[in-house]
């Protein structure tokens, strides 16, 4: 029943982004002495959301075709950061500041998840 309804698939998709944006950022923490690691970056969910193109095609299921050639997953970046002497690229405090970006985004996912529950309940009359 729920799956039907574009805000509890968008809370979805900005849980799943948030989640995958948590993991660049941990694998560019677990690297952080690694030499010439390149330090990797998601943007996002607006900037995804805002730079997809939402008036096309898309899958929204696993059984569709995917005419566009876009995949669901997101995609990684490298940042342009100056490198250290070993040649990694990883700054620890950019890297705390977007873990804490990406709780945020997480968090914001799960409320309005729970609001839309919480409007769905009250619409059909348990409260």
């Amino acid at each position: 029943m729920f799956t039907n309804l574009n805000l509890f698939q968008t809370s979805y998709a900005m849980a799943r982004h948030a989640g995958a944006r948590q993991a660049v950022t941990a694998a560019n923490m677990a690297n952080a002495d690694t030499p010439n690691y390149r330090a990797q970056t998601m943007e996002s969910f607006a900037d995804s959301y805002e730079n997809s193109s939402a008036g096309e095609m898309r899958t929204t299921r696993a059984g569709h075709m995917d005419v566009n050639g876009s995949s669901l997953t997101p995609s990684t970046d490298f940042t342009d950061a100056e490198a250290s002497p070993n040649g990694n690229s990883v700054s620890l405090e950019q890297e705390m500041i977007n873990a804490v970006e990406v709780q945020r985004e997480h968090n914001r996912a799960l409320a309005i998840y729970k609001h839309s529950l919480d409007v769905v309940r009250m619409s059909i009359g348990r409260r």
